[in-house]
């Protein structure tokens, strides 16, 4: 059974602008929506889908034949990729291939029956070769029933370079650059500094900045049925973000542990000494990297919100409920709004290279020791002034 995927919120401006610019056909045929995880850059690529291939006007209409389908996610010239695990044991690039088409058709039947998910989770996956191939295949191809195919890859950031031939990962980039004629590639991106350069230079950028926390809260108590207590709480903690706000829902979903996660690794890194530190990086397995990203951006607002509660801007912390914690452990730092600003970089760092090939247990060690470098400051002793003997007199 489909369920009926809530309406679009939000962010009316940008799509008035959108829309129009779609009618007068002035896009160009790669586009980049980036922003903060969850704040709706899938659901944004997916109406432009929808408004670019709409038989009615208004557009979208959401009534026609093509809105419908694409509603339902089963028009045949809307084609969505994303991250996957990668499947085991397949023995040629082919078999590979058709692996992921099928995982990815599954996934897909996942989010017609929910369309509502939440953010999180630390599964290890990647938008791999075999899934560029097929999109490749597929780009090829004239579009079913519309004059306009539109491909959406979802988080790009994903995208494995090094597991792709050079001749693959040339195809792609030429494919962005100059798509087949009846094509639009539309990426989407929570990092896009994680991208190529030379993807990043093919595409239109644009920001989808985060909801107002009033939206969001609304959102939930509207579509997720949530109490109005719980929906504000939920909503103040997503930072904007819908994705996030509905796992803050859950206080024992994943979200909740992945908060509480970040909040061990920065307590590792500003508390006690280094055993500690190398305790918290044996806590993850020698490989899958990858699933730690969302865990690392969680560990940037973590963050955020120490050095709020440590220069004066309670206010601003989001996980009010550890702010007696922060407060704590902020007075025992030497914590400067240069110092934050550069630990937010130096994970923001580690966030790119977790898509690559690292070893999670070397590299939180060797996070968290820079982070511990960078935030904590050791206190200089005091030393008593030294007394002058008086010089004898001449």
């Amino acid at each position: 059974m489909t369920a009926a995927p809530p309406p679009f919120r939000g962010h009316r401006s940008l799509r008035t602008a959108l829309a129009r610019a779609l009618i007068r056909r002035e896009l160009p045929a790669t586009l980049l929506i980036h922003g903060i995880p969850g704040c709706g850059k899938q659901t944004l690529a997916l109406w432009i889908a929808r408004t670019r291939l709409c038989e009615e006007n208004p557009r979208p209409c959401d009534h026609c034949l093509s809105c419908r389908r694409a509603l339902a996610l089963e028009h045949p010239d809307i084609h969505w990729y994303f991250p996957l695990p990668r499947p085991t044991r397949k023995s040629s690039p082919e078999k590979l291939a058709d692996a992921l088409e099928d995982a990815r058709a599954a996934r897909l039947a996942e989010y017609r029956k929910q369309p509502l998910r939440p953010n999180g989770g630390h599964e290890v996956k990647g938008i791999y070769i075999g899934a560029v191939r097929s999109l490749r295949e597929r780009a090829s191809k004239r579009p079913s029933i519309s004059e306009e195919q539109i491909f959406i890859i979802g988080d790009a950031e994903y995208l494995i370079p090094q597991e792709a031939s050079p001749e693959a990962a040339n195809a792609l980039l030429k494919l962005l650059e100059e798509p087949p004629a009846g094509s639009r590639f539309i990426l989407t991106s929570g990092a896009p500094g994680s991208l190529l350069d030379t993807i990043r230079s093919r595409a239109l950028p644009i920001h989808l900045p985060p909801l107002p926390i009033a939206d969001v809260a609304a959102f939930l108590e509207e579509e997720c049925g949530a109490v109005p207590e719980a929906a504000r709480e939920a909503a103040a903690r997503s930072q904007g973000s819908i994705g996030a706000a509905i796992g803050e829902l859950d206080p024992g979903g994943e979200l909740a542990r992945e908060r509480q996660g970040a909040l061990k690794l920065l307590r590792a890194a500003i508390g006690g000494g280094n055993e500690s530190i190398f305790a918290a990086a044996l806590d993850f397995g020698p490989g899958g990297a990858r699933g730690l990203v969302d865990l690392l951006g969680t560990l940037q607002l973590r963050i955020r919100d120490l050095a709020a509660a440590t220069l004066g801007c309670e206010n601003r912390v989001v996980d009010v409920g550890e702010l007696s914690f922060l407060r704590r452990a902020g007075s025992g730092l030497a914590l400067t709004p240069e110092r934050a600003a550069r630990a937010v970089a130096r994970v923001e760092e580690a966030r790119r290279l977790a898509l690559g090939n690292v070893n999670p247990q070397l590299f939180v060690a060797a996070l968290l020791l820079d982070l511990r470098r960078t935030l904590v400051s050791s206190k200089p002793r005091s030393k008593k002034p030294l007394s002058r003997k008086p010089r004898p007199g001449p």
